[in-house]
């Protein structure tokens, strides 16, 4: 079974949701309407479709390999990533003026999903070059962006990020990579890094490394890290490639699953340090850093959306085709297709709604993240980054834990074929697992919703996005449809959920921190579950009002009941959830350790 992108479904949301048309009104991004989201998408999907999807098999079966040094990528991934380049992918969204398009994250982030769908494991390459590039633009000196920027925009060159050592996980404090100024202004990096996914690989000239080392005589813990541009090969004055930096692979993981992506173990310095260039201000690397984070965690949200979409696909097409059982209702006399069976739909129409609300989550965000940094009015930027800020935990967390639920289902609804591999649905279970763990740990994503998202501002930014919701809550009951007045009761009752949950983060993280952080990732599930349900039921208003209209009628009641199944079946868990984080807290902390 190929890939098939949702075009229609990621144009309604970009279209009724994200509002495109109003993005274009923001100055320089007039010619990126409704009518360029579409030629793109449509372009892209092509694209996906016909030169990445076909790999995603291959790169399971055929995982890149070391070779004296050297990654061998998976056969055919090197072609690709050259069409890709060529076809001015990378530099989508990335500013005209480094040789970019410079259209909005509301596009991109759509191309984005169909590039991870076709191959979430290709897909790595491009995400973590955006990183470096946002980095990069945002940190680094006007010499800097000069050397590097346009080949990374382009695509001839890829980026890295170089974060984590053997003893230094999550925990950025304990990074001993080490800098030693040379008196050219440049730095001599030495250390070890790992987990670097695509540190090392055949598909472009150049790896541009962006790593995180310590300078001689900085602060111990995270307030003396510092940034740090090291490129595989040195760039001479001229932009040509130079020597061999003294920067090498040596080894990649053997992993769960996105086994095409090398995930490569580096060595800084083995033959007198690796040359490598200052981003910005020394002691201010894991700011810098934090900037590559917050797109890469957004992105790998997209990921989690990605790998759903291709496992829905999938499911429904083996559940079409397996005939098993008579139907319970008698309607059909032998065995049937097994998509007759409720439990079988109840399963489908759980992966659909899931992934059909986290893609409409993620549009919206991106819209906010588009006014945030392009909206001429300093209060529409102030309210819109807020939001956006707010979004990308539940974005990441939210969208990549209910992968592992949708690709799980996925794995489910094959049954006994499900659990062997040659039917392909056992790779999106095993791809997902990674996307709630890289790029900071469900729990990360919690502690930041708890601590910088909400507590810091008393729950202000919460009670305002409540407030957003409860007058779709209005539009629901005007709207007076029996789907809309189901939808509105699940709505109400899981935004009175998380207020009371708002309120015990606010008021007793200081007070009771163990009891707020026993609930942290339930918080960020009802969270996320609150703000998909909220984007579906915006999804029903717009898509009742089209069909009332004769506007495609099918998809338009597909879009009414994937909502109003989300309601029903996934937003009304919300209420259990509040009564777990709000009353429950004594219970995750009462066992003595000893016990464990």
């Amino acid at each position: 079974m190929t890939y098939r992108a949702p075009v229609k479904d990621m144009l309604f949301d970009i279209r009724h949701l994200a509002g495109i048309d109003q993005i274009a009104r923001i100055p320089g991004f007039e010619e990126a309407g409704f009518d360029t989201a579409q030629a793109v998408l449509e372009e892209c999907a092509r694209f996906n479709e016909e030169v990445v999807a076909p790999l995603n098999w291959t790169g399971d079966q055929q995982p890149s390999r070391l070779r004296g040094g050297e990654v061998l990528t998976t056969p055919g991934f090197r072609e690709a990533y050259r069409q890709y380049a060529e076809g001015g992918w990378q530099g989508l969204q990335h500013p005209t003026e480094f040789g970019g398009q410079g259209l909005p994250k509301t596009i991109g982030a759509a191309c984005g999903e169909m590039l991870n769908s076709a191959n979430l494991s290709f897909a790595l390459c491009p995400l973590l070059t955006d990183g470096a590039i946002e980095a990069l633009l945002t940190a680094g000196s006007d010499e800097l962006k000069a050397t590097y920027l346009h080949r990374l925009v382009s695509g001839e060159w890829t980026g890295t990020m170089n974060l984590t050592e053997p003893q230094a996980g999550s925990d950025l404090a304990l990074v001993r990579t080490r800098a030693e100024p040379r008196p050219d202004g440049a730095y001599r990096i030495f250390g070890t890094k790992i987990y670097i996914t695509y540190g090392e690989h055949d598909m472009a000239d150049n790896i541009v490394h962006l790593v995180l080392a310590r300078v001689q005589g900085a602060p111990e813990g995270v307030k003396g890290i510092s940034l740090f541009v090291v490129p595989k090969f040195m760039v001479d004055k001229d932009g040509s490639l130079g020597a061999r930096n003294d920067v090498h692979c040596v080894s990649i993981e053997h992993k769960l699953g996105i086994k095409a992506s090398p995930t490569a173990v580096l060595q800084y310095g083995d033959k007198g340090g690796a040359v490598g260039y200052l981003v910005g201000q020394e002691n201010r690397g894991l700011e810098y850093m934090f900037i590559m984070m917050n797109a890469a965690r957004y992105a790998v949200g997209v990921q989690g959306i990605a790998v759903a979409e291709r496992a829905y696909q999938k499911a429904v097409a083996y559940a079409r085709e397996r005939v098993q059982s008579r139907p319970v209702d008698g309607s059909l006399a032998g065995s049937a297709p097994i998509i007759h069976h409720p439990d079988v739909k109840r399963m489908l129409m759980t992966m659909r709604a899931y992934t059909e609300g986290c893609r409409a989550m993620a549009a919206v965000a991106a819209a906010a993240y588009d006014a945030a940094h392009h909206h001429p009015d300093g209060e529409v930027r102030k309210q819109n980054q807020a939001f956006y800020e707010f979004m990308v935990p539940l974005v990441k967390g939210y969208s990549t834990e209910m992968s592992l639920e949708v690709t799980s289902l996925g794995v489910q609804v094959h049954g006994g074929m499900g659990f062997i591999e040659e039917t392909g649905a056992a790779q999106y279970y095993r791809d997902a697992k990674i996307l709630t763990i890289y790029e900071g740990t469900t729990a990360i994503q919690a502690n930041d919703l708890v601590g910088r998202k909400t507590a810091r501002d008393g729950g202000q930014t919460a009670r305002a996005i409540a407030a957003q919701i409860e007058k779709t809550e209005g539009e629901l009951a005007r709207q007076g449809s029996v789907a809309a007045k189901a939808v509105h009761k699940r709505l109400a009752a899981a935004r009175r959920a998380f207020l009371d949950v708002v309120d015990f983060v606010a008021g007793q993280t200081k007070a009771a921190p163990n009891a707020v952080f026993a609930g942290s990732v339930p918080y960020l599930m009802l969270a996320g579950n609150l703000v998909a349900g909220w984007q579906l039921a915006r999804s029903l208003l717009a898509a009742e009002q089209l069909a009332g209209q004769g506007e495609d009628l099918d998809f338009m009641k597909a879009k009414v009941a994937t909502a109003r199944f989300y309601a029903d079946h996934i937003l009304a868990k919300a209420p259990g959830i509040r009564d777990s984080i709000v009353e429950g807290a004594d219970s995750v902390t009462a066992m003595a350790l000893e016990a464990f």
